[in-house]
């Protein structure tokens, strides 16, 4: 039996950071580099997510050194509720996830 695959969804302020990535290679005149990373992300990445959404390291239980941080995270715990926040890397990009009951969240 084929166990349920989750629900991967991208945010907008996901979506926003690429268009940002994008922008920064397309002005070092190296925009295969983007298109790798959207590549590595459709292919590899939700893949991954969808069968072991459980994969990266919990980004919540990193020391937090700064106050800033503190107010950024203590937002993100209040706007996921139960869910996590886990984190996921993929070449030299730090992919940020909430697992909220079946689904993730690409952050």
């Amino acid at each position: 039996m084929k166990s349920k695959l989750a629900a991967v969804k991208l945010t907008a302020n996901f979506e926003a950071n690429l268009a940002g990535i994008e922008q920064f290679w397309n002005q070092a005149e190296a925009p295969l580099a983007c298109f790798k990373l959207i590549n590595e992300v459709l292919d590899t990445v939700i893949p991954n997510l969808e069968r072991h959404p459980r994969m990266g390291r919990s980004f919540l239980t990193r020391e937090i050194h700064s106050v800033e941080a503190r107010t950024i995270v203590e937002r993100l715990k209040t706007r996921i509720g139960r869910g996590e926040i886990r984190e996921t890397l993929t070449g030299d990009y730090l992919i940020l996830y909430a697992l909220i009951g079946d689904t993730v969240y690409l952050l």
